[in-house]
C-alpha cells in the first residue's frame, strides 16, 4: 500500500468516525428534549418537599449531559489533530494537502 493509499484509508477512518460522533450527538440531543420534557411535567414544586432536592434532581440530569458534552469535545479535539497531521504533517508538502492540488473542491469565489 503506498504512503497516498494510506492516508486516504485513515481519512475515509476519521470521516466515518466523524459521522458516528454525530450520530451520537443527534441522538442525545433527542433523549435530552424528552429528559427536558419529563423534568417540565415531573419535577414541579408539588414533587419535591424541599426546593434544594428539586435542584439537586435538575442538576444531576445537567451534569450528565455536561460531561457527555466535554467527552465528546475531546474526542473531536483528537480526531482534528489526526486529521491536521495526515492533511499537513509539520507544514510540508508531503500529505494529502499536496495531493489535492489540482483538484477542485467546490470552495472557489465564483
Amino acid at each position: 500500500m503506498s504512503r497516498e493509499d494510506a492516508y486516504l484509508v485513515a481519512l475515509d477512518a476519521l470521516a466515518k468516525l466523524q459521522w458516528n460522533v454525530a450520530m451520537i450527538l443527534e441522538a442525545k440531543a433527542a433523549e435530552a428534549e424528552k429528559v427536558r420534557n419529563w423534568l417540565l411535567n415531573h419535577a414541579t414544586p408539588d414533587a419535591y418537599p424541599v426546593q434544594l432536592d428539586q435542584l439537586s434532581a435538575s442538576i444531576r440530569f445537567h451534569k450528565q449531559n455536561v460531561d457527555l458534552i466535554d467527552s465528546l469535545t475531546k474526542l473531536c479535539n483528537g480526531l482534528n489533530r489526526n486529521m491536521k497531521a495526515i492533511l499537513d504533517p509539520e507544514g510540508s508538502d508531503s500529505g494529502v494537502s499536496s495531493m489535492m492540488e489540482g483538484f477542485d473542491l467546490g470552495d472557489s469565489d465564483g
